[in-house]
């Protein structure tokens, strides 16, 4: 006699789901990805958009909180947050925008650079971790689509 109730017998449902609707699968994968980039994140001490932030800042200089909310697709209410706390640890830096005195420019501080520097050298086994299901090149085609889909939308 099976001890199996009916429920644990039939196959699962969402593989079926996904393949169905890509919408739906990208959705339930990108909240994944995202607990485990949170979860990731308070281990490190430097939540994902402090992170971001940094990291852009330091890839193209001093942008307006703007500029940071609108490529870094971070909620405008949001950005002022993690620019006051970066602010505050001194991390980055406000000033006058020289080609616009109505507004700022954050500028990512040398102690910054060092958070910065400290939080990535733990991206790349973070990566490896959360993506072990795809090899090498899928995670490179995933990044291609991505890129693709990311383009349509504001």
């Amino acid at each position: 006699m099976s001890t199996k109730t009916a429920d644990q017998a039939r196959p699962s449902y969402f593989p079926r789901l996904a393949a169905e609707r890509l919408d739906i699968a990208l959705c339930r994968a990108s909240a994944a990805v995202a607990r485990a980039a949170d979860a990731h994140a308070a281990e490190e001490g430097l939540g994902v958009g402090p992170h971001l932030v940094l990291r852009m800042l330091d890839a193209v200089g001093p942008c307006s909180q703007q500029r940071l909310s609108e490529e870094l697709r971070i909620d405008r209410s949001v950005m002022v947050s993690v620019c006051d706390d970066l602010e505050q640890a001194g991390y980055v830096r406000r000033e006058r925008n020289p080609h616009d005195r109505r507004s700022y420019a954050v500028t990512i501080t040398d102690s910054g650079r060092q958070r910065l520097a400290q939080a990535e050298t733990s991206i790349a086994p973070f990566l490896d971790d959360t993506f072990q299901a795809l090899t090498p090149e899928e995670r490179g085609q995933l990044g291609a689509l991505l890129g693709k889909l990311l383009r349509l939308g504001p």
